[in-house]
């Protein structure tokens, strides 16, 4: 398995005791995908031997990187997070002395009413935030309100509508793998760099920081690192297409740069970020299950009565699935080292689309609203049928399965 990493939060800590300014612990720490861990690393740059060319072209009007960057730059701020922890002996569990720890990453402005877009991960736990602009004016900032499910999170500051300048935003469906792209953001902390590069892939799916999957993410190779979070991914342009969230570093160990970087859609943050500014939170639609999906070799041997669609292994206990009366699986296999849980439904369509994969069963889902009623066409044994299901609201946190 590949090793995914933000990476894109550079993080200092101090601890919290009488004699703060003599003992700062300098640490560069990473957002793991799947933990969040404190372990000390150690930030190296990374220096890339092949220039980026110095006109970005594709289709539509090109613009230079250095008119990209002249225009898009003053709208791109530094966001420093304070956050205080307490840390636990390792062994005996014990409360440690507090530590400070200071979040560094980037954003850009939304527009003039003051709304700054970052990713969540870059102020989760922030007892403070501050906003730095390209004219080093620094700012206080309060969260309007976040999103953990897609990593997305809007500030606001008080400023005059003059001093502020919206990035413009383009339109990530339009995107094609090939387009030229450009990045700006702090990476560990050197204001406003840019990087350039081209879109290396689409559709991707990482997972959020409540450990649930945002899909169609952008994949770049354009140069981001510990400090670029929140940052923008513009195209030839300029124009917002994506928030640069995470990178991968695969399985060198590295903690920087190795060309694989992801970004947000622009898209799935305009939907985000208006619910965010319009009711400080975002209510995703929720069905309730844990499912897995079936192939030939499988439907053959266990002899399901289809070879395509997605075995209910488990029902949340209270969810819209449960009230539904979705049945979950009571037996477990293992088919060619991979396990199974049969005996539950199988489902085949939702709202009348096909569903043979978890990540096209969350599209679907994700598309609607809580309270929307959808049927669920299934298989329970060897009998068609369908379920009226009412979508009920995702939990902050992911459920223990009932």
């Amino acid at each position: 398995m590949p090793n995914w990493r933000s990476g894109l939060v550079q993080r200092s800590v101090a601890l919290l005791s009488v004699a703060v300014a003599g003992g700062a612990i300098a640490l560069a720490g990473a957002w793991l995908f799947g933990g969040f861990g404190n372990a000390t690393t150690t930030v190296r740059e990374i220096f890339q031997t092949a220039s980026p060319p110095t006109e970005v072209a594709q289709h539509g009007q090109a613009l230079t990187i250095g008119e990209i960057y002249k225009e898009a730059a003053p709208g791109v701020v530094q966001i420093t997070a304070r956050v205080v922890t307490v840390p636990r002996e390792p062994f005996f569990g014990t409360p440690l002395f507090p530590q400070e720890e200071r979040a560094l990453g980037s954003g850009f402005v939304l527009d003039k009413a003051g709304h700054i877009v970052t990713n969540y991960h870059v102020i989760q736990g922030a007892r403070s935030i501050q906003v730095s602009f390209s004219n080093n004016d620094s700012m206080k900032a309060r969260i309007v309100g976040a999103d953990p499910a897609t990593d997305v999170a809007v500030l606001r500051v008080d400023a005059q509508s003059r001093a502020l300048q919206p990035l413009r935003r383009g339109n990530s469906d339009s995107v094609q793998v090939g387009d030229a792209v450009v990045a700006i953001g702090n990476p560990f902390g050197f204001s406003r760099s840019i990087t350039a590069g081209i879109v290396s892939a689409l559709e991707r799916r990482i997972q959020s920081p409540s450990y649930r999957p945002i899909g169609h993410v952008i994949q770049t190779d354009a140069a981001i690192n510990a400090g670029n979070s929140g940052g923008p991914l513009l195209n030839a342009s300029g124009q917002v297409i994506g928030v640069n969230t995470a990178i991968s570093t695969g399985d060198t160990g590295e903690r920087g740069n190795v060309g694989i970087g992801f970004a947000i859609p622009i898209n799935t943050l305009n939907d985000v970020a208006s619910q965010l500014i319009q009711n400080g939170k975002v209510e995703h639609a929720f069905l309730g299950v844990e499912v897995k999906a079936i192939d030939k070799e499988l439907a053959g041997l266990v002899r399901l009565p289809v070879d395509h669609g997605l075995l209910v292994e488990r029902v949340v206990r209270g969810s819209a699935a449960a009230k539904a009366g979705m049945k979950a699986g009571n037996k477990n296999i293992v088919v060619a080292g991979e396990s199974y849980v049969i005996g539950g439904d199988i489902i085949l369509k939702v709202d009348g689309q096909s569903v043979s994969s978890f990540d096209r069963l969350n599209e679907v889902i994700s598309s609607k609203k809580p309270g929307d009623h959808v049927k669920i066409e299934l298989y329970r044994g060897s009998t068609k049928q369908s379920l009226d299901v009412t979508l009920g609201r995702q939990p902050a946190i992911p459920p223990s399965p009932g």
